[in-house]
C-alpha cells in the first residue's frame, strides 16, 4: 500500500451526485461476495478512501445492507458509488465514480470463494475469503 493520494472528484453517471474523496491509495480491490454482484450487476472494484465529503443530495439514496454496513447509490441513474460502515468510519468508493485516469491498480480479490467461474481477472492479485476478511474487520474493530 502506498501513501494517501490527494483529493479528487466522484460522481455517478448522471452527475446528480457529486462528492470529493482521498483514496488511501491507488490500489483497487474487488469484492464477489454475492450482495456486491447483485448491486453492481459485476463484481465492486473500489478504492479504499478517507475524508469523504458527500454534500447533503436527495438523489443520494443509502441502503443499509447488512448489520454493519451500507451502500450509496444515486436515485437517479442508479450508479453505485460506495459501501461504508454505518460509523462512516471505512468506506469503499466505486474505482468508476472516482476522476482518477491513471495509476490505478488491481492488487485485492475479497470473497473470493464466493466469484463465479464464469469469469476471472488475468492481473495477480491478493485474494481472501469471507471468513479472512472478517477476521481482519474483527481486528481492526479490537484494536
Amino acid at each position: 500500500m502506498g501513501a494517501a493520494t490527494k483529493p479528487v472528484s466522484a460522481q455517478c453517471l448522471c452527475g446528480r451526485v457529486t462528492f470529493t474523496v482521498t483514496p488511501h491509495d491507488l490500489d483497487v480491490g474487488v469484492c464477489h461476495c454475492a450482495m456486491c454482484r447483485r448491486w453492481t450487476a459485476g463484481a465492486f472494484m473500489a478504492l479504499h478512501c478517507e475524508d469523504v465529503d458527500i454534500p447533503e443530495n436527495d438523489a443520494l439514496g443509502v441502503y443499509r445492507s447488512s448489520d454493519w454496513a451500507e451502500r450509496g447509490f444515486c436515485k437517479e441513474c442508479g450508479t453505485p458509488l460506495f459501501w461504508r460502515t454505518h460509523d462512516h468510519s471505512m468506506y469503499a468508493v466505486s474505482a468508476t465514480a472516482v476522476e482518477i485516469s491513471e495509476g490505478l491498480r488491481l492488487a485485492t480479490e475479497i470473497f473470493i470463494e464466493e466469484k463465479p467461474q464464469y469469469y476471472a481477472f488475468a492481473n495477480d492479485t491478493r485474494k481472501m475469503t469471507g471468513a479472512e476478511v472478517m477476521a481482519m474487520f474483527a481486528e481492526d474493530r479490537e484494536a
